[in-house]
């Protein structure tokens, strides 16, 4: 506040209206020291001391969220990207769907997404990967927008990260990097995370950048002796060792973890369970549908690679045959090959499994390019053996035109809507029918004593009918091997 009077005004003031002895005291007793006299002429409003050290609301400043789902996976948005794209082949719609799902990517990861450009080239630039000239353009477009962060929709080599960093002068990342980082929020199992850090790892390794010789040092000491003193190992030699120590002891504990889920894949086996699979692209409603068949519980949300960790669920066919039900990581085009290393071991419940449940969205633009990107991971994970049905999810949403299209070109498939429950029970009477049946057929008496050989009959057998007589049950199943060895001695149904 400005005052309207001097100090040495204010002193003579004083002077005229206290004693001389009294002055002092005046000075020190607050309620005494001010007067209008003195205090009144001051510009504003005098506060008092409490007033003066409370916190003060402003009003207006609030962004409190309304919806609770909304504050909860909301993300930090602190970055505000711009999307680069190389098209190579293909027409312009492919190259736009390709951005356009680098943008959900980004959104997914929590960035901002300001502007995408698309440039027209045979190959991208071995230097900067869009051209020097067009990444000098780029820098005029990051100023204007405000970004900080720019993302290339393709893997960039280190050389072509750093050189593209030095023009545009803000980050650079790739699709790879964009999607390890979505894997790493993801990811909420113990496995989950271990493989997403090893792919991160894998990622990072040629990627390193350090101060080189200004950050070396002596090999020996002062008293190593001859031929140990002298430039060493580097600071970015030293990272590169480590991360080789620390991706050799993820791999050994993701491997003691292959072991765990291996112990249960036996037991199932030796259990003759079929098992079915479900893979698909990410967002085509994997994990609804498991919801669907089996009330799993499992967290759908509209947004790409919403659940990383396998999820595997009893269910039962129509005629009362049991199998397992494994939901999968979702698939996209180009998946980093460090994520198919990383999750191999995950993948192989694909490979293992007796039939593979292919879910494509069938409200996407373009759901045949989804077809070719999850069969492309199938083939790398050794699964192109296992019967296939092609499951066209989101019926409810779809044009009816590409429904048509779909149903017409793949052969083995139905359209569904997990959402609804559309076509579901045509999609479990069509699992009971490709699903692996028992290879032997015996009709056997099995006296009561014996309850434990119609247990197994119904829960690793197909009954085709059961009656119960004065001397036993009388089956007529549909077993494997094992199974009829054991109900071999009953056989002989001439007594019944």
């Amino acid at each position: 506040m400005t005052s309207s009077s001097s100090p040495s005004q204010d002193t003579k003031r004083l002077a005229h209206t206290y004693p001389e002895g009294l002055r002092a005291d005046a000075l020190m007793e607050e309620d005494v020291a001010w007067s209008y006299e003195i205090d009144g002429e001051r510009d504003g409003d005098q506060l008092d001391r409490s007033e003066r050290a409370a916190l003060r609301r402003v009003v207006g400043l609030s962004t409190e969220l309304e919806d609770v789902t909304e504050v909860e996976y909301r993300q930090l948005r602190l970055e505000r990207v711009v999307l680069v794209g190389v098209w190579t082949t293909g027409t312009a719609q492919d190259a736009d769907n390709s951005l356009a799902e680098l943008a959900a990517l980004a959104e997914t990861a929590g960035a901002l997404v300001l502007d995408g450009v698309i440039q027209r080239r045979d190959k991208p630039d071995a230097a900067t990967y869009i051209g020097s000239g067009k990444a000098a353009e780029l820098r005029d477009i990051v100023i204007e927008t405000g970004a900080d962060t720019v993302i290339c929709d393709g893997e960039l080599s280190p050389g072509q990260l750093i050189q593209l960093e030095d023009v545009v002068k803000v980050k650079v990342i790739d699709r790879t990097a964009l999607i390890l980082d979505i894997f790493a929020q993801h990811a909420k199992s113990r496995e989950g995370k271990a493989q997403v850090a090893l792919a991160q790892m894998q990622y990072m390794l040629p990627r390193l950048r350090g101060w080189g010789q200004s950050l070396s040092r002596q090999m020996g000491g002062g008293r190593g002796g001859l031929a140990t003193r002298g430039p060493g190992e580097t600071k970015i030699e030293t990272d590169r060792r480590r991360i080789r120590e620390k991706m050799a002891k993820m791999r050994r504990e993701i491997a003691d973890m292959k072991t765990g889920r291996e112990v249960k894949r036996q037991e199932r086996r030796r259990n003759k369970v079929p098992s079915v699979a479900i893979a698909g692209y990410t967002n085509a409603g994997k994990s609804s549908l498991l919801n669907r068949l089996t009330g799993a519980g499992v967290l759908v949300e509209n947004a790409l690679f919403a659940t990383l960790d396998p999820t595997v669920r009893r269910a039962e066919t129509p005629s009362g045959r049991l199998y397992t039900l494994a939901d999968t990581v979702g698939f996209v085009r180009h998946l980093p090959h460090h994520l198919v290393e990383a999750f191999r071991s995950t993948m192989e419940e694909v490979g293992d499994s007796d039939l593979i449940l292919h879910v494509v969205d069938g409200s996407h633009p373009n759901p045949e390019e989804q077809l070719a990107a999850v069969r492309e991971v199938i083939r790398d994970v050794g699964a192109t053996d296992v019967p296939e049905i092609v499951v066209i999810n989101k019926a409810d949403a779809a044009d009816p035109l590409t429904l048509q299209r779909l149903l017409r070109v793949e052969k083995r498939s139905l359209a569904v809507s997990a959402r609804t429950g559309q076509g579901i029970e045509e999609l479990l009477a069509l699992i009971d029918n490709e699903l692996p049946r028992p290879s032997v057929e015996i009709e056997a008496l099995v006296p009561y004593t014996h309850g434990k050989l119609v247990a197994r009959a119904h829960t690793e057998g197909e009954v085709i009918s059961e009656e119960h007589t004065a001397e036993g049950t009388l089956l007529k199943v549909r077993v494997h091997e094992e199974l009829a060895a054991d109900l071999a001695p009953y056989a002989p149904v001439s007594a019944a």
